[in-house]
């Protein structure tokens, strides 16, 4: 779920000016000052880092610029650091210490996957300043993310009470509450705010695709097409520092660059062995979190969620990627390994074998399989039409432009499976495709044929993966502390009259 978290404060610096030698230093300590905020706020984060360390190192009792320094060190991924800092601002009287209470959560759930004391510094917040609405907002995320929905329910009505039009909040509401008709309160107080001029885009899309939800709850299948279409026009007008427009000639071009750079199976002899990472990949919306939550009932494995270790400790290391990647040598590719593993272990100590459920890595296989040459990959696989549909009906924003347009989807569809079948033919036997709707149809065969593919004995726990304890971040949370069931599988005909983009495509039958 969303988290909401403060970034970063000016703080003043106190002055003493009784000799030469005092005003010296303190002439330097506000030069650092300046020249922290400066690297800051230009999103230089090492440099800022640097500076502040050196600051702080002469003068200690800047709480607000430890404060900066936890914000620093978080964006650099020394999440450890940055909860040593940010409690030093505390230690040190920061103001509005609940802010600093949040943040220090944001790293323990969102970077640390340890929600219990996330829990904690967000019940400090809160005990600090009990209408302190981003606490409120990211305690209903948490709840979320744990699968208690009264317990999140409860905390967004709170914070809904203070910030009576916020979208997200009403968004989480929609998500979260048994709605029986069109008419009902929060439905309207939806349609309201969509309509109302002081919204946005951002909060059109994340009401819009909110009121679809509750309109195919329904089953008002024609008009929550017409939300869900308005919320993508509204997503599409979204500005954000990452956002862009979908190209499919680029998108083809890097494809054609993968396949050409990864173009055999021979990987340099990486010390390897048993690998500890098993990676989840492929399509949004295509089961990548079901097969997570299966493999995570076994008593050996750990779920890592959508971890980001393979765009920030692998793909960054390069200039040119892909193409340096492909003829990096057996040093370099070891590196790689041990700083990626380095991150796992600070992230899940003591784990066995964790899963890395990014989709978008389905691009990067090539890689992974030259720093981990024993990785098994997971491809979850979807009927095409009920996969775009579904990807369509997702508030995915700029992590997937092709998302707001059925024929971009289309688009991105075909070369996902371009780029799989050239996977497929390298590294067959360290790929499976494992297929949502036969899974959800008679799941036993499917969870036996993934726990075998995986090298992991059948545990009977791994047949009920509703009932597992882990946090889940993804859009699919909810669905998969369901038992298993079908209704997905063929959903995409209530909507047949209005996609057909996706039916040409994929060649079903009226």
């Amino acid at each position: 779920m969303p988290w909401r978290t403060p970034t970063k404060r000016h703080g003043a610096l106190s002055e003493r000016r009784t000799s030469s030698t005092d005003r010296a230093m303190t002439e330097s300590i506000a030069d650092l000052a300046d020249r922290a905020m400066a690297h800051l706020n230009a999103g230089r984060f090492a440099e800022a880092a640097t500076e502040l360390e050196a600051l702080l190192s002469q003068k200690p009792d800047l709480p607000d610029m430890w404060y900066n320094l936890g914000y620093a060190q978080r964006r650099l991924h020394r999440f450890e650091e940055a909860l040593a800092s940010y409690a030093q601002a505390l230690d040190r009287g920061v103001a509005d210490p609940q802010e600093v209470h949040l943040n220090r959560a944001v790293v323990l759930t969102g970077d640390l996957s340890r929600p219990d004391e996330a829990k904690e510094e967000l019940g400090k917040a809160l005990a600090i300043a009990p209408r302190y609405f981003p606490a409120l907002l990211n305690l209903g995320g948490l709840h979320e993310d744990r699968g208690d929905r009264e317990a999140a329910r409860e905390a967004y009505a709170k914070a809904l009470e203070i910030e009576p039009g916020d979208a997200l909040v009403l968004t989480r509401l929609a998500v979260l509450s048994d709605i029986e008709s069109a008419d009902d309160t929060l439905v309207k107080r939806i349609e309201a705010r969509i309509g109302a001029p002081s919204s946005t885009a951002d909060d059109r899309a994340d009401l819009g695709f909110a009121l679809g939800q509750i309109l195919d709850r329904l089953g008002d299948y024609d008009a929550a097409f017409a939300a869900y279409r308005a919320a993508n026009q509204a997503s599409a007008q979204v500005k954000t520092v990452n956002s862009f427009a979908y190209n499919r000639a680029a998108e083809s071009a890097h494809t054609d660059r993968l396949i050409a750079a990864f173009d055999t199976p021979d990987t340099p002899d990486t010390p390897g062995g048993e690998e500890k990472p098993l990676f989840i990949c492929g399509m949004y919306r295509s089961g990548s979190t079901l097969a997570e939550q299966i493999l995570s009932r076994h008593s050996r494995v750990t779920m890592g969620g959508e971890l980001d270790l393979v765009p920030t400790e692998l793909i960054a290391a390069f200039d040119r990627y892909p193409e340096d990647a492909a003829t990096a040598g057996r040093p370099k590719l070891a590196e790689l390994r041990a700083a990626y593993l380095a991150e796992l272990e600070k992230r899940f100590p003591g784990s066995d074998i964790v899963t890395d459920k990014r989709p978008a890595n389905f691009r990067h296989i090539g890689l992974i399989k030259h720093v981990f040459p024993g990785a098994k990959i997971v491809d979850t696989l979807r009927d095409p039409i009920d996969n775009g549909l579904s990807i369509y009906f997702a508030h995915l924003g700029a992590s997937a432009p092709y998302a707001r347009d059925l024929d971009d989807i289309v688009h991105f569809y075909r070369e996902y499976r371009r780029l799989m079948a050239h996977w497929q033919s390298l590294w067959p036997d360290d790929i499976l495709g494992l297929d949502y709707d036969a899974l959800v149809s008679d799941p036993e065969p499917h969870i036996r044929r993934l726990l075998d593919f995986a090298g992991l004995d059948f545990e009977e726990a791994c047949l009920e993966p509703h009932k597992g304890e882990g946090t889940v971040r993804t859009l699919s949370a909810w669905q998969v502390r369901q038992p298993l069931y079908k209704k997905s599988s063929g959903r995409w005909r209530n909507y047949e009259s209005h996609i057909a983009p996706l039916i040409e495509a994929f060649d079903k039958p009226n």
